[in-house]
């Protein structure tokens, strides 16, 4: 049964709660909160060394030394910026490393499948573009079905095109599968596009929060697009034109 959050009737599939991470004298998480709920996609924002990553490895069960009580579903799945597929294994085996039980190669195949690569699974990851290593990435983390998606700016290294493709094929993953995720994003209009709730990390906590009420699917051109833009900048402490 799905948690539930304090007081209200919002389950709950993912939740932190005072979680500090120090690194020496620098304390970069500071009793940060979050919540996610089932389905929810929540985009995590803030300032370069704000902590987001370090938060994110934290909830991935990749940090022990970090304090707080963590409660992540062990149906989850990490995407990085990097794509991290080992050089000497063909597609098809870097997506099934580590799955068990079914047909391991059926669900492989099905993942790739997703992504739109079918063909590419006898393929070696030298041999792929810098898009299709990431759909690589992505089909290792469907193939575990996951509840919960992590995501660490996981088109942060993509052109501009690819990037915007990346994204559309994330948003019709989400609509198929129906999956929660935290996305760590340094792009507003990504968080914007994708996101159900965006949360700005700053001072080792969560300063704030916004929900992003616009249908899926979305475009910078949507109505109330600009203006959810601009309050997510001033939240980021972003100066806008005129403002200065």
């Amino acid at each position: 049964m799905a948690a539930r959050a304090a007081g209200g009737m919002t389950p709950v599939v993912v939740r932190a709660r005072g979680v500090r991470r120090a690194f020496g004298d620098a304390v970069v998480l500071d009793g940060a909160d979050l919540a996610i709920a089932p389905g929810e996609v929540v985009a995590l924002l803030g300032g370069s060394g704000s902590g987001k990553s370090t938060l994110l490895r934290i909830l991935a069960g990749l940090d022990p030394e970090a304090t707080g009580d963590v409660s992540v579903p062990r149906e989850h799945a990490v995407v990085f910026q990097e794509h991290r597929l080992l050089p000497w294994k063909r597609v098809a085996d870097n997506v099934g490393l580590g799955v068990t039980g079914g047909d391991v190669r059926a669900r492989t195949a099905a993942a790739l499948a997703e992504v739109g690569l079918a063909d590419r699974a006898r393929a070696w990851p030298a041999e792929l573009s810098g898009g299709q290593s990431q759909r690589v990435a992505f089909a290792r983390a469907l193939v575990r079905e996951p509840r919960v998606l992590l995501l660490d700016e996981p088109f942060g290294a993509l052109d501009a095109l690819t990037r915007l493709k990346m994204q559309d094929l994330f948003g019709r993953l989400r609509a198929r599968h129906g999956f929660a995720a935290l996305l760590v994003t340094h792009d507003v209009d990504e968080a914007l596009l994708l996101a159900d709730r965006a949360l700005v990390l700053d001072g080792g906590r969560i300063a704030d929060e916004l929900p992003v009420p616009l249908d899926h699917p979305r475009a910078p051109d949507d109505p109330g697009f600009g203006a959810l833009r601009r309050r997510l900048l001033d939240r980021l402490g972003v100066p806008l034109p005129g403002n200065r």
